[in-house]
């Protein structure tokens, strides 16, 4: 075994630049207002709409604009309707902590642009409306905000989970399991059933749960001063100590399981099959803040944390809250506002070969596959709202939104993804095949 730390340094002469091809253009160019060909424009008047524009002529549309057809506009509407479960087949989605296998070219960003909004039906705002979330908009269909938590085509709300009172900080699917577990700075991991989406089980840990994962049959949780580890097939209950302060941040790789704490250690326990227990291997301690993000890949442990870096990668300017490793790539994001993706250079260490940049600081990443086989980067900010984009062009193909921030993501099998947001709120979403339009 190679787990190597460090990524170190390169020079220019290995550098490889991937550059994002054609400038973005603004979807509400305004150059045209003043003139009289309002039907080019194909945009609603927001005054007329409130019954009040008192403009003549009035650049903008008197009108509703038809309806899309039925295939254009896929969204989950606003209430957690009726229960059902959201069991599904085994899909081709990643690991949100091993990259996937895809076919796609290593050219991040080459395509499209952030004017290239694919598939997302245009509003004038792109936010949810407030007193719609109240259920009392009285501009109804009308209204300029969304009255929808989710903006674009190829993904569907299937149901909302209640019954956390905190921030969802973890998500797990155990192989082998129908169940679904969440954790909650609440204290508490809620179970639920796959087939009926209904809570079968609290589990009061007695302290927030930081992180939570699933490796196999088992779950890690990270609780203040101690990992939990439960089998969901034998049963067995093990209290890993040693951290000192909150387990932000859990992975397993190689074998290992690596803890990422407060006081900016990375703890390592080996498991030993004979007997069935967790052995403590290693302490890391090279950060000089909290660990809050771990992954494993290419045989390599990168860790990011509130110190700015990614040991030993510093082109962050602020706290790295998220790592994901796709094909040869690896994955960041920052509350700095960007994603960047770092590949290997002919020398062996890592540089950043392209820059995403967005308007909020980053929280979190996650990947999958759509039902097309086509890889999808999610990324949460902390506008409260997850961002879907196409790989490796980066063009924006939808949007989710929460009532406050989403902190957790988590793929699961038969294209189903799901997020946990700062309500205690979990949603689970499906991948929908978009029809093809032929002419």
């Amino acid at each position: 075994m190679d787990l190597d730390y460090n990524g170190g340094n390169t020079t220019n002469t290995n550098k490889r630049v991937f550059h994002r091809l054609g400038g973005g253009q603004s979807a509400n160019d305004t150059s045209n207002q003043h003139n009289h060909q309002h039907q080019q424009n194909q945009k609603v008047c927001y005054h007329w709409r409130a019954g009040k524009c008192n403009r003549f002529p009035c650049p903008f549309l008197h009108r509703e604009l038809p309806a899309p057809p039925p295939h254009a506009s896929v969204n989950g509407g606003g209430g957690g309707g009726a229960k059902r479960g959201f069991a599904g087949n085994d899909s081709s989605s990643f690991s949100g902590r091993r990259g996937g296998n895809s076919n796609y070219s290593n050219s991040w960003g080459r395509f499209g642009n952030k004017g290239d909004v694919r598939g997302v039906k245009r509003v004038s705002v792109e936010k949810v409306c407030n007193f719609w979330v109240q259920g009392n908009c009285s501009f109804g269909d009308k209204c300029r905000y969304l009255h929808s938590w989710s903006l674009g085509d190829g993904f569907s709300l299937v149901t909302q989970l209640e019954g956390h009172q905190k921030v969802i900080s973890g998500i797990a699917l155990p192989s082998g399991s129908d169940k679904l577990y969440t954790g909650s700075k609440d204290e508490t991991v809620r179970v639920w059933d796959c087939q009926s989406g209904q809570c079968t089980g609290v589990i009061n840990l007695g302290g927030e749960v930081g992180c939570m994962i699933s490796e196999g049959p088992w779950i890690f949780v990270g609780l203040p001063n101690v990992v939990k580890a439960w089998n969901t097939q034998t049963n067995a209950d093990l209290s890993l100590n040693g951290p000192i302060g909150q387990v932000y941040a859990l992975v397993v790789g190689n074998d290992l399981l690596f803890a990422g704490t407060q006081d900016g250690s990375i703890l390592v326990w080996k498991f030993n099959a004979a007997t069935y227990n967790f052995e403590p291997a290693v302490s890391l301690k090279d950060h000089k803040m909290a660990v809050v993000s771990l992954v494993v890949g290419a045989n390599r442990l990168y860790s990011g944390s509130m110190d700015h870096s990614i040991k030993t990668l510093t082109d962050h300017t602020s706290v790295v809250m998220s790592l994901l490793c796709w094909e040869q790539f690896l994955l960041s994001c920052s509350l700095d506002q960007t994603i960047k993706a770092w590949a290997a250079t002919e020398s062996g260490n890592l540089e950043v070969t392209f820059t995403h940049n967005e308007e909020h600081g980053l929280l979190t990443l996650c990947g999958m596959h759509d039902l097309e086989g086509k890889p999808v980067l999610l990324c949460s900010s902390n506008d409260n709202s997850v961002h879907l984009y196409d790989l490796p062009s980066f063009s924006e193909k939808g949007k989710m939104f929460a009532k406050q921030e989403i902190r957790a993501l988590q793929t699961g099998p038969g294209g189903l993804f799901f997020t946990g947001d700062g309500t205690g709120q979990v949603r689970v979403w499906n991948s929908v095949a978009v029809p093809t339009t032929t002419t």
